[in-house]
């Protein structure tokens, strides 16, 4: 029987590699690389021989009443920063940050309550 296509030339490379030459290789290689540098980020930046350090810590010498203290004066700050960048927003969206401002204020009271509730230190 006859085919309608003749057979494909044959070559001395292995069938199984995607590598026409070794520059290609390279550039596979570096491509790997390059991907591996934007989809995993953490093998870069966390190498494993490193301990892990919080950027941000609360000072561990601070007791109850004066951490709770900082943190309802935050919570007052940002309710302010909110209803006044609220104040310069469109219908929709300043309806969006004054109901953000309502939680963080929602927050402020039950931190308040929790301050009110600290046993103070003799």
């Amino acid at each position: 029987m006859k085919k309608p296509t003749p057979n494909p030339p044959e070559t001395n490379t292995d069938p199984t590699s995607p590598y026409a030459s070794i520059d290609s290789k390279k550039l596979h290689e570096a491509a790997d690389r390059a991907l591996d540098h934007y989809l995993k980020p953490t093998a870069n930046l966390m190498p494993s021989d490193r301990p892990y350090e919080p950027m941000y810590l609360a000072n561990p010498a601070y007791d109850t009443e004066s951490l709770l203290a900082n943190a309802s004066e935050t919570l007052g700050s940002v309710t302010e920063m909110l209803n006044n960048f609220a104040a310069m927003l469109d219908t929709s969206h300043r309806k969006t940050a004054l109901g953000i401002a309502q939680i963080v204020m929602l927050t402020e009271l039950a931190v308040n309550q929790a301050l009110d509730n600290v046993q103070p230190v003799a």
